[in-house]
């Protein structure tokens, strides 16, 4: 056992397979070693570690205030720890699918981790305006939806182009997640141009070869290291698998806001007579002028739950239920 009086606290920032980078509280960085067989750290993790030569060794790992990560029937990836928000960055084209957005809202909610739609290239009119209309059901869920176009490639769309991004980051630790092709790296390059430079230097101290580079890293966007973004690799798949079935009506607010009202306690909303879910998904769609992020609507009799946000939920609760354990 370690002698504690020798233990030093630390952030881990980079890891890459059982290497990790640890930051120290003066900003420092060091490799670091698991002990034991199996690392169990991950980015954003506050870590107690030890001095070994000029490497250390990760003694402890603090508790985590949340963990965000994605479950299929392999293994389990482990995105980052103690997080504010999750910037999920779509693009207007190609077509984003809304599966995988919804899957990462619900892994999102599971963790009450605040997420952010980003919706990339509002530059291209049509698309863009296709996309926004696809979004209405989530700004009428209350999910902040921001437009963005960080390679401008003809007119604007008549709807407004900020930089949103930098209020929404300023003293908070946000993931940023986006499949690929969606302009991830690019946003990283915009927020961080030294980015690229410090993510060669991370790759090259953990031995993890000049043309990969680390899973995830915690870059600083400001000097007093207030405010952190996390950069992850691209996902095509984002598997559920930890969710049990019996919970995803209540990570999925549309659906949620109906539950209270069907007849049976332990009802699936997904056969059962006397379900208000179901109910609400024959009455037809919800406006897409809907009152965005009024929870006194989504709740009343008035809102309607999208065809296709329920065919997702149903989808995945009959996946979830024939899991094998």
């Amino acid at each position: 056992m370690a002698d504690a009086s020798k233990l030093k606290p630390g952030l881990v920032v980079a890891s890459h397979g059982r290497h990790v980078w640890v930051e120290t509280p003066d900003g420092q960085r060091l490799i670091c070693h698991p002990r034991g067989k199996k690392s169990q750290t991950v980015v954003g993790d506050q870590v107690l570690w030890q001095a070994s030569a000029d490497e250390g060794t990760i003694e402890k790992v603090q508790t985590r205030r949340n963990l965000f990560y994605r479950q299929d029937e392999v293994r389990t990836k482990s995105f980052a720890a103690n997080l504010d928000q999750i910037v999920i960055l779509i693009a207007a084209e190609p077509e984003f699918s809304e599966t995988q957005l919804a899957y990462a809202l619900i892994a999102a909610e599971a963790e009450r981790i605040r997420p952010i739609i980003a919706l990339n290239k509002s530059d291209l009119a049509q698309a863009f305006e296709r996309a926004w209309q696809r979004l209405a059901v989530y700004r009428a869920m209350g999910y902040s939806v921001l437009p963005m176009a960080l390679k401008p490639r003809g007119p604007a769309t008549t709807i407004p182009v900020v930089n949103p991004l930098d209020a929404v980051l300023q003293g908070k630790t946000t993931l940023v997640l986006g499949p690929s092709g969606s302009g991830k790296s690019t946003l990283i390059n915009r927020l961080l141009p030294q980015a690229q430079v410090l993510t060669q230097d991370l790759s090259s101290a953990l031995n993890a070869g000049k043309h990969t580079t680390t899973s995830t890293t915690l870059y600083w966007v400001d000097a007093q290291r207030t405010t952190a973004v996390i950069d992850s690799p691209g996902f095509q798949e984002f598997g559920l698998q930890h969710i049990e079935p019996m919970r995803l009506a209540s990570l999925m607010p549309d659906i949620l806001a109906h539950t209270s009202q069907c007849r049976f306690y332990n009802c699936s909303h997904t056969h059962e007579p006397g379900c208000s879910a179901i109910a609400a998904v024959a009455a037809g769609e919800p406006p897409a002028d809907a009152m965005e992020g009024n929870s006194a609507f989504i709740a009343s009799t008035a809102y309607r739950i999208s065809a296709r946000r329920y065919k997702i939920y149903s989808d995945l609760f009959t996946a979830l239920s024939q899991k094998r354990y």
